[in-house]
């Protein structure tokens, strides 16, 4: 997925640099706390005893429980396969975020507005059934949320959508599998506040990545938490909206008090920060509030910055950035 804030290209250094600092880590549980799509956490699934991943949106929860949650053998093939062959059908996402159903937002073509309607049911309907157990319904979700996201017609977010349909956006969508890495059991995945996840935890390894600047993810991907939600309300205005949580971490006023809180509750040997040059926090003031709690320092890395088309008009406008990694041993 083309996300904001993906650790992806990112992910060499950072597990580089967590495994210079802490060693030896196979029986260690490691934490991602703003897990997002679970980049990281995968990465650190096969080095970890546990995995502990968290997101307050539902669409990272429903990644995240099929890719760290998922630990054993099922049957994929044959689930995907019946499920593309699904009939397509008029529903909520075909009514609201095609032009053939509302008339005026095109997140979507319309077939395959249809087609994701036809999938997220029968697959609601198996769960209900008890055909699915709960992994098989989180992988074959997943699968959905991922493979929607290759034919969406926005430019990379669903903050607004194009006014002519793109070459990918036509294609078929096809349900392609979300594949976990198979490993022991004992991984858990939550769907909390991560200041108040954080007194109900403990661990060796915490990853912070909490949002940079004043984007509010919930916005940004609403139409991925409608399509794993799959829940009647009404969509607000030109883009669809949805109800949607906003993060303190996207907020100037309280970021520091906030994420201070975080560190100094936080029942872990080590702590890591990934954070960048663009961000709400100061580099200068992340490094004041992790000193008071142990022994800090800083790894950084260039590389290309996220840039949702070619033509946004933010602030920042260089094609690099400074990602900052903060390390602290508490």
């Amino acid at each position: 997925m083309n996300y904001i804030g993906s650790k992806l290209k990112l992910s060499d250094f950072i597990e580089q640099s967590i495994c210079e600092t802490v060693g030896e880590m196979g029986e260690a549980t490691f934490c991602d706390i703003f897990a997002g799509t679970g980049i990281v956490g995968r990465r650190f699934k096969r080095r970890t005893k546990k995995v502990i991943a968290n997101d307050i949106e539902y669409y990272s929860y429903v990644l995240n429980r099929n890719y760290i949650g998922n630990t054993g053998n099922m049957e994929q093939a044959s689930l995907l396969e019946e499920l593309n062959r699904t009939e397509e059908t008029e529903g909520f996402i075909y009514r609201h975020y095609a032009l053939g159903g509302h008339g005026e937002r095109q997140y979507f073509s319309d077939e395959n507005a249809r087609k994701i309607d036809a999938i997220r049911q029968r697959i609601e309907s198996w769960r209900e059934e008890g055909r699915i157990d709960e992994d098989q319904y989180f992988f074959s979700l997943a699968s959905l949320i991922e493979s929607a996201d290759k034919v969406a017609n926005t430019a990379s977010v669903y903050g607004a959508y194009l006014k002519q349909l793109k070459r990918s956006a036509q294609k078929p969508l096809v349900l392609e599998a979300a594949e976990f890495e198979k490993t022991g059991e004992g991984h858990e995945v939550y769907q909390e506040d991560a200041n108040e996840l954080i007194g109900k935890i403990s661990g060796d390894i915490l990853y912070l990545d909490p949002p940079y600047n004043q984007r509010q993810y919930g916005a940004n991907y609403h139409l991925l938490n409608t399509i794993a939600r799959y829940d009647a309300f009404i969509p607000k205005g030109k883009t669809g909206l949805r109800e949607y949580i906003r993060s303190d971490y996207c907020k100037k006023a309280v970021v520091l008090e906030r994420f201070e809180a975080l560190i100094k509750h936080a029942d872990f040997s080590y702590i890591f920060l990934s954070y960048n040059n663009e961000g709400l926090m100061q580099s200068s003031e992340v490094e004041k509030i992790m000193q008071k709690y142990g022994r800090y320092h800083l790894a950084t890395t260039q590389y290309q910055r996220f840039k949702a088309d070619k033509t946004e008009n933010r602030n920042h406008k260089a094609d690099t950035t400074t990602e900052y990694l903060h390390i602290l041993v508490k």
